[in-house]
């Protein structure tokens, strides 16, 4: 428990002094955000500070800080390092940067920001590879939560497939509806929920104060049968360290902003907000799995990820409990597969150039979303590894759109004359993570971990180099100019 206490004061302290740095860094002003110079009822509508927060926190979190956080902590005390030094030097710059270079583009979406700093080609690449990401993200979560729901009405198939098409059409009102019409009504109840749940097992947690594996111990990997720490710890724990998807989401509240410097609050503090929530279900799973927890409760230690949440939430915090767990593993993602949506849609209009004003301007894009998101669906429902294989590809795509939001950042601030090493290092380290998963995962190439480790260190020096040849050569363009 000690290791988890250090780990908290530091996420909080990283926020008090990294957050101000990176945000003196970006340097916010008093210009006029997108929610006024191009407010439109729809997408672009002015929200209260505190509201844009639960919104945003439980955009970028779902259930990715407690699922993630729980598999990841099987490796062992490692995962406490990656949660704090990730969270606070990458995910929350990533984040908070990400966002507010959306702000300082009229709200612009990822792949619009890519092309403008990354080059056209890029662009395109990344308007594939968002949009899929974003569809793969509302399949999964249409199909998760209707097995829960089915199992709770009456575990049959037909139940299942009801749940499917109710949220299905939840999620075509909350994609088509302006944004403060369902999204921004039930999105604050839900995140309130979340951290409710969070600060009950927290207290909880420090009643028991169980022993645990400590970063003294040691940073053995607990569990090899889950892969080497580099580069699946990293890959495992996205959402409580860093996400490319939050970069997908953070337009969606940069289009909500009143002024510039509620950025540090609304995207670097719900980033550090997430990695607490993702903290707390490690040190959960770290009891639950090595420190007698799932015994304690009389139950295997087999468990998966939904169901250590809610045996959890169940045993240590009763009714009030089962009803937060549910609403942990149902609500959560569903509200992750909306606003998913919703951006893919923006994305597509953004790229397209059709204005989102008109309903009949945004049916021309859903139906043939929606119709794509239905045949993923369909084939997570048909195959009985579909969830698996979506899920296990979803992993890699979040971290790659990761490094690509990373290094557009740090070209945005070598072009503004900025300390571009705040996130030059992180792009380079998740640029050897992404290259070193894909080639040793199970489920791409699965070669042996000595093939990842060099893959690793030469992709590492590669994109090191790449980016020295073209600093080299902007730096003499603008001597030039």
């Amino acid at each position: 428990m000690i290791t988890f206490l250090i780990s908290l004061v530091a996420l909080v302290l990283g926020y008090v002094i990294y957050g101000k740095v990176i945000e003196r860094v970006f340097m916010p002003d008093n210009r006029p955000t997108p929610a006024i110079s191009k407010a439109d009822g729809i997408d672009y509508i002015v929200l209260p500070g505190w509201k844009i927060f639960m919104i945003q926190f439980l955009n970028i979190a779902g259930t990715g800080p407690i699922f993630g956080a729980i598999m990841g902590a099987k490796f062992g005390p490692s995962a406490y390092l990656w949660i704090v030094f990730g969270c606070i030097f990458a995910g929350a710059v990533h984040d908070y940067l990400s966002g507010m270079l959306s702000v300082r583009h009229g709200g612009a979406g990822l792949p619009e920001l890519v092309g403008i700093y990354l080059g056209q080609k890029t662009k395109k690449v990344m308007l594939v590879f968002s949009v899929f990401l974003l569809v793969m993200v509302g399949a999964v979560f249409v199909y998760s939560p209707a097995l829960i729901l089915g199992e709770i009405c009456g575990d049959s198939l037909t139940w299942v497939y009801a749940w499917c098409i109710i949220i299905f059409v939840y999620y075509f009102f909350a994609t088509m509806l302006p944004i403060d019409k369902i999204i921004g009504k039930i999105y604050p109840v839900f995140a309130f929920a979340m951290l409710f749940m969070a600060v009950a097992l927290l207290v909880v947690l420090l009643l028991k104060w169980p022993s645990l594996p400590e970063l003294t111990d040691g940073l053995d990997n607990m569990n090899p049968s889950l892969g080497t720490i580099f580069p699946c710890l990293f890959i495992t724990i996205a959402c409580g360290a860093i996400s490319g998807f939050h970069a997908t989401q953070s337009p969606l509240m940069a289009r909500c902003m009143a002024h510039e410097k509620q950025g540090r609050p609304l995207f670097y503090g719900a980033m550090i907000t997430e990695g607490i929530v993702a903290l707390i279900w490690a040190t959960i799973s770290s009891y639950f799995f090595y420190g007698g927890g799932a015994q304690d409760m009389g139950v295997s230690l087999s468990l998966q990820a939904p169901e250590v949440v809610t045996t959890v939430s169940r045993d240590w915090l009763g009714l009030v409990g089962s009803i937060l767990a549910l609403l942990g593993v149902v609500a959560a993602p569903i509200t992750s597969g909306d606003t998913a949506l919703r951006s893919a849609r923006l994305i597509i209009a953004e790229f397209i150039h059709l204005e989102q004003r008109t309903i009949r301007k945004r049916m021309y894009i859903c139906v043939p979303l929606f119709a794509f998101t239905l045949l993923l669906l369909w084939f997570n429902i048909a195959d009985e590894d579909g969830f698996n294989i979506i899920w296990g590809y979803f992993g890699w795509a979040n971290q790659t759109l990761a490094v690509f939001t990373l290094w557009s950042i740090t070209v945005y601030l070598v072009r503004k004359n900025k300390p571009f090493i705040v996130t030059l290092f992180p792009a380079i380290f998740m640029t050897s993570v992404c290259v070193s998963f894909i080639l040793v995962s199970k489920n791409s190439f699965g070669f042996d971990t000595t093939v990842g480790y060099v893959a690793a260190v030469c992709s590492a020096v590669l994109s090191l180099v790449l980016f020295g040849l073209w600093y080299v050569k902007y730096k003499k363009s603008v001597i030039k100019q």
